[in-house]
């Protein structure tokens, strides 16, 4: 299966038809997938929170899922995630294409390289989520008439709790645009494991210091909720019509290491 979908807070129910539940073993752990249809294309589907909601994001097993779906064949990854905007331009209900990121998380395992047999692996991320697939992202939006933000600066974050506006302020001044606790180091594995990834950030909420209300984790259910049939439609299209050579850098990501 060379497509994956990493669905993060709102995505867990995704429309798969034959789907069936397996389990992988990784060197960090057994991580739990679920395969089905998707339209027509096969898909694999990763739950980052697990069943219910139950893994807060600076316990996520990053490093296992990533494992996981290289094992299973994986060659391209779409994921999603709820952020809050920071900028002017983002609101409420937008689908955003972030093509930066700025990493605050402290205490999650960055990569799968770290010395000894492993070896060391200074992966290159001038462009770290895959350019072609972005490309066909927007395509795909364009040809169902919805609109995606191609372009914006991702913050990560190491959660649970949100973010205060003194921090939101020193986001923005350093260029942040939106505001999450999930994309790194995960965008960062795939390319360490030779992947295509991509990720469509779903605006939820302004983040704390912009709006003057209280942030509460059922508002960003309830933004998902409201998003869930459009990402969906948009997903399906996208994995609809493969290209089996993308042409980018994604897949010697990790040539100097040698592995997969």
């Amino acid at each position: 299966m060379e497509w994956a979908l990493i669905g993060g807070t709102g995505v867990e129910k995704l429309p798969l038809k034959h789907s069936s539940s397996l389990r992988v073993d990784t060197p960090y752990g057994l991580i739990s997938l679920e395969t089905g249809m998707l339209g027509e294309k096969s898909l694999v589907f990763l739950k980052r929170h697990g069943e219910g909601h139950s893994v807060p994001p600076h316990l996520i097993n990053y490093r296992g899922n990533i494992w996981a779906l290289k094992k299973m064949g994986v060659k391209k990854i779409l994921a999603t995630g709820a952020v809050g905007s920071i900028s002017a331009d983002f609101h409420i209900g937008d689908i955003v294409l972030v093509d930066q990121f700025l990493d605050f998380t402290k205490s999650r395992p960055q990569t799968f390289f770290e010395g000894g047999e492993q070896g060391v692996l200074h992966v290159d991320v001038s462009e770290p989520y895959c350019p072609i697939l972005r490309q066909r992202i927007v395509q795909c939006a364009e040809n169902l008439g919805l609109t995606v933000k191609n372009g914006g600066v991702y913050v990560c974050t190491e959660g649970p709790r949100f973010e205060t506006p003194a921090e939101i302020r020193m986001y923005k001044t350093l260029g942040g645009q939106v505001v999450g606790m999930t994309g790194v180091p995960e965008v960062v594995l795939a390319r360490e494991l030779g992947m295509c990834y991509a990720t469509l950030a779903l605006v939820t909420n302004e983040a704390a210091g912009i709006t003057q209300k209280p942030l509460t984790h059922s508002e960003v259910i309830a933004t998902m909720n409201m998003l869930g049939e459009t990402v969906a439609q948009l997903i399906e299209a996208i994995i609809d019509n493969d290209i089996e050579d993308q042409g980018c850098y994604c897949s010697t990501g990790n040539k100097e290491a040698g592995m997969f």
